[in-house]
């Protein structure tokens, strides 16, 4: 089960990176070397997992940020015009 909640952690980690570059205005007002701890509504067992973990992660005195996302869209290819070049017969 673990891995299925690290898996998702990496995933809603990279789309949070993500947002914060494309939307600066949110990321300043995130405090400087705040730990952000994300929850997603509806979904318990990742909450205290990932709440869990940042308990154990967090520096003395360190700010904690909880952000709170409904989810994730489902996932598309972002490939632009993809190409066979070449197809082998087995």
């Amino acid at each position: 089960m673990f891995d299925l909640l690290e898996k998702k952690h990496a995933t809603l980690v990279a789309e949070f990176d993500r947002y914060v570059i494309e939307h600066p205005e949110f990321a300043v007002k995130i405090p400087q070397n705040a730990q952000i701890v994300l929850q997603v509504e509806g979904d318990e067992e990742y909450n205290e997992w990932n709440r869990q973990l940042a308990d154990r992660q967090r520096e003395p005195d360190q700010i904690v940020v909880y952000v709170k996302v409904k989810g994730l869209k489902p996932a598309k290819s972002r490939l632009i015009k993809p190409v066979l070049s070449k197809v082998a017969v087995a």
